[in-house]
């Protein structure tokens, strides 16, 4: 941990120097908005009522900006709607004044899932991060309370409130919906219908009960692995992350993080800015809390884009090294039956950082928000009188089944891996992959959509050992959209005994299955990667435990192949709004490093 640490800051160290240079500049003695003109001022405040137009008129007191991604359609930020109005009377009872900055678009990938809007999906985490910075864009802030859950929209508020890195910012999470249809019961649904056993009705019935109400998908897909990483990281107050909506709790960690930003602001006496809380440390942390628990692999893109965005390098080989030496702490869907409800009933964030620290594997020095280190996020929260109070988390996991101490880890090493090869370089999530099928030789067959497997596996086409290879997926060809639709067959063809895998320079994210899939394989197939090249009947080996990724074809041969220009047509590329992200996918960068379009 410590050599992954300094080498990161090594290669980092002129971007760090030049970041920390720039919000240091951007730091000014007393609220920006002292400098403002009348004129400016008077429309930073015009709607506010006679007490807090009074006391931002004296600059001597803390305004703090709210940006939401609120909508309510979305499960998990339809609970957001009263938060702005619990944090504003917390704030101000606690002597500061708080306004709603701004919204942000939230989209969701259960929703797109396959259709046309998830070519939107990857672009939107950008998105989300240029609205964030419109939002804290007139200088009337103190700090920032960032209102968020899912997918792209994190990492999207995180790197939009870094390029303000001189102000203090607290992520304030929703929380998980209760538990519904046990995920055993819901793959097994899924299994069936993608065999043809049942229909749509009793697909959708199971669907229904799995995603029934307010709060995140319990799932540990990418938007639980954010909650866990910003809790990690020091971004959410101790014990935030998995707390339930709509109980006294809830609202009363929000109410306490309203209250907490403003002794992180330039005027009381604990200034904690975003951009200097999150260094090197903070991001070795994260990676390892993402290995030790099987984590969603879109924050081998989400935490590289977000590093950089801090001033900081960290690579595919970061995650790898470490992934060699942590240990995996839970089984949770899709990498086991349990979900977040149980992680956390079992002992939750606060157990799994205490097992890390003690096993030398988070920087318990780490700066955070809630309290000096780490070490304040190996306590749990309860409310008491009315107010949120800390005490020490268990000693022993309540569940072993979901979640272990690190001398008794379900595997010795991390839940990703990464491969190299003749085919470049890709992700694969071992985490719910029996070891048995973690290594794969069998010929390829070709696709250049996820439409054309599904139809090739109806007809029974792909009845036999199988590596899938399904390219011009990457984020320059359409957006990367995650490739779910895909787990279903594959898994059947599993299951009836076939020896299969999936290679792709598209997504599968948080909810990979138990079929091995080297993802994000980088350079994507549109932007020459040899992915291009490859052809029916190729044998390819993928090994997660080797770190191979090679097509068996001699190099003269391979490297005289013409590449498949299978780019998406015109007309592939407009409607649902794609059209507008032609800009995004002519100047998005690689998937190992980040896959985003900021320099």
């Amino acid at each position: 941990m410590e050599r992954v640490t300094q080498r990161i800051a090594e290669r980092s160290a002129a971007r760090r120097t030049a970041y920390l240079d720039r919000i240091g500049a951007a730091r000014t003695q007393g609220p920006a908005r002292g400098g403002m003109g009348c004129a400016n001022l008077a429309h930073g405040f015009a709607a506010c009522g006679v007490q807090d137009k009074l006391w931002l008129r004296g600059n001597v007191t803390p305004n703090i900006a709210i940006v939401s991604a609120y909508n309510d359609m979305l499960s998990a930020h339809q609970p957001l709607k009263d938060y702005p109005d619990i944090l504003k009377a917390a704030i101000r009872r606690a002597g500061g004044t708080a306004q709603f900055a701004g919204g942000v678009p939230a989209m969701c990938d259960g929703i797109t899932q396959g259709r046309a809007g998830m070519e939107l999906s990857l672009f939107s985490r950008d998105v989300v991060a240029m609205a964030t910075a419109v939002a804290l864009s007139h200088d009337m802030f103190d700090g920032a309370l960032l209102l968020g859950v899912c997918d792209k929209i994190v990492p999207g508020l995180v790197i939009g409130a870094l390029a303000f890195g001189h102000l203090p910012v607290i992520l304030v999470p929703a929380g998980p919906m209760a538990s519904g249809l046990p995920n055993a019961r819901k793959a097994k649904v899924r299994k069936r219908y993608a065999a043809g056993e049942i229909g749509r009705d009793e697909l959708l019935a199971a669907e229904s009960a799995s995603y029934h109400s307010p709060g995140t998908c319990t799932f540990y897909g990418t938007a639980n692995s954010n909650q866990l990483l910003m809790e990690v990281m020091g971004l959410h107050l101790p014990g935030a992350s998995f707390v339930p909506p709509g109980t006294p709790l809830r609202d009363g960690l929000t109410e306490a993080a309203g209250r907490r930003v403003l002794k992180l602001t330039d005027l009381a006496d604990e200034y904690t800015p975003i951009g200097e809380l999150l260094d090197e440390r903070a991001f070795a942390n994260a990676v390892v809390a993402l290995l030790a628990t099987g984590g969603s692999t879109n924050h081998t893109l989400h935490l590289v884009a977000m590093a950089a965005a801090a001033g900081i390098e960290l690579t595919w080989d970061d995650f790898d090294e470490l992934s060699k030496v942590t240990p995996l702490l839970t089984r949770l869907y899709p990498n086991g039956t349990a979900d977040v409800n149980h992680f956390h009933a079992a002992g939750g964030t606060a157990f799994l950082i205490g097992e890390l620290i003690d096993a030398g594997l988070l920087h318990e020095d780490a700066r955070t928000v809630g309290g000096a280190t780490l070490a304040a996020y190996r306590r749990v929260p309860r409310m008491d009188g009315g107010r949120v109070v800390w005490e020490d988390a268990p000693a022993e996991s309540g569940d072993t089944d979901v979640l272990r101490p690190a001398g008794e880890p379900f595997d010795t090493h991390g839940g990703l891996h990464t491969v190299n090869g003749n085919l470049g370089r890709a992700v694969v999530k071992v985490s719910a992959v029996s070891p048995e099928h973690r290594m794969i030789e069998a010929p390829a067959r070709v696709f250049e959509s996820q439409e054309a497997l599904q139809e090739a596996f109806a007809a029974g086409e792909l009845d036999r050992d199988v590596v899938a290879v399904v390219r011009h997926q990457g984020p320059r060809a359409n957006g990367m959209p995650e490739l779910h639709r895909l787990t279903p067959p594959l898994s059947v063809l599993q299951d009836r005994g076939f020896r299969v895998a999936l290679v792709t320079d598209g997504r599968m994210s948080g909810a990979s299955g138990a079929v091995p899939a080297a993802i994000h394989v980088s350079p994507e197939a549109a932007a020459g990667g040899p992915l291009a090249r490859v052809r029916d009947g190729d044998v390819v080996r993928l090994d997660a435990d080797k770190g191979l990724l090679e097509v068996l074809v001699p190099d003269e041969e391979f490297d005289a192949r013409i590449p498949s220009a299978a780019a998406p047509s015109a007309g592939e590329s407009t409607g649902t709004g794609r059209e507008l992200f032609e800009v995004f996918r002519r100047s998005v960068g690689a998937a190992e490093l980040g896959a985003g379009v900021f320099a």
